[in-house]
Order: C-alpha cells, then structure tokens, then sequence
C-alpha cells in the first residue's frame, strides 16, 4: 500500500512523463524543425529515418534537407553550395549528387575529416559535374562520350586519393 505522501509524487512524475510525451510529440510533428535536425545527419541515417513514419519520409524527400547533408561534407560549406546550385540543378538535385557521387566518395574516402580527404571530395565533385555535363551535351548533340571522361570508367566515381 502507498502512503498518502506517496500518492502526490507518483501523480506529479506521471504529470511530469505527459508532458514530456506531449513535447516530444509536438516536436515530431512539426515538419519544420525535423527538417532542421535530419538535415544535420549522414546520408545513410537519413535514409534510415525516412523509414520511420510518413512524415519523416516525406521531410527526408525535402530538397533542403540533402542540400545540407551534402553541404556538411563539400569544401566551403554553404559559400560552395550557393556557386553549386545550378550545377546540382542540372545534375538532378541534391538527393540525387548524394546518390550518384558524394555518397561512394565518402564511403571510398572512409570517416576521415582530414583536409586532404575534404579536398578529395571537392575533386571528385568537381569532376563528376563536368561528366554529367559533357554527357548531357554529348546526348543532346548525339556525340559518343568525350574521350576525355575515358578515364571516369562510364560513370563509376574516380578514386582521386
């Protein structure tokens, strides 16, 4: 049997635990604020929550959410990210660069947060953006691919380490 002066403090903790419930429930329903903390995850988490619920998948689908992931890991930060937008918009968008080339860099590159290994990354960017763009011209103007992207193997990010 509890006491009387039990009886108050199990009904402040269980006051204590909805409000606590009631919080965490308002912070994951709004959109907003887990675009906020998502977008500060590796790409792989990333896609792991947008298994969660659908309103997790729906923000993890969220332009700006990868344009911050890829943000963390390019030289410059958001400097670079502004001069990268109409790359990125010609190459499909942010999800898709991740995709495409951050993410294999990154796992080739490992977890180092070395400067060499953040130059590396800007590199294969940078030349994984001319593939794409001189693939696009090729298509467009019905060219086989330029013998100077011979060396990218067809698509296949380049080991520039």
């Amino acid at each position: 049997m509890s006491s009387a002066y039990e009886q108050p403090l199990l009904l402040q903790q269980r006051g204590r635990e909805a409000e606590e419930e009631e919080t965490l429930a308002a912070i994951t329903d709004n959109a907003d604020l887990m675009a906020e903390v998502l977008g500060r995850l590796d790409g792989r988490s990333l896609a792991a929550a947008g298994c969660v619920c659908r309103l997790w998948a729906a923000v993890s689908r969220r332009e700006s959410v990868w344009e911050a992931v890829c943000g963390q890991h390019v030289a410059g930060g958001a400097a670079a990210g502004a001069q990268a937008r109409p790359v990125v918009a010609a190459l499909g968008g942010y999800r898709r660069l991740y995709r495409l080339c951050l993410g294999p860099a990154l796992d080739r590159l490992g977890a180092g947060g070395w400067p060499a290994a953040r130059l590396s990354l800007s590199l294969s960017l940078s030349l994984f953006s001319i593939e794409c763009y001189e693939r696009r011209l090729g298509r467009e103007r019905g060219h086989p691919l330029p013998a100077s992207l011979l060396f990218l193997g067809h698509g296949n990010p380049v080991d520039v380490s």
